[in-house]
């Protein structure tokens, strides 16, 4: 759990930072460094859950090519 949070903490203030560098903005970068962690954590879930149907697709496959054949 500290892991996460610690790197929660990071993502946020390399948005800030970043945002806040681009722009000089104060306001802008806070707003950034809230949303876009949030907008990210939902396009993470949406990409595990593609990846998870590739894999599973590979899995599927690979078992099919092991079956033997029957005549």
């Amino acid at each position: 759990m500290a892991k996460t949070i610690t790197f929660a903490l990071m993502h946020f203030t390399i948005a800030f930072c970043v945002v806040y560098a681009m722009t000089g903005n104060w306001l802008l970068g806070g707003a950034v460094a809230l949303v876009e962690p949030a907008v990210n954590t939902v396009a993470y879930y949406f990409h595990e859950r593609l990846w998870q149907r590739i894999e599973y697709r590979k899995l599927l496959r690979r078992e099919g090519a092991n079956q033997p054949m029957h005549a």
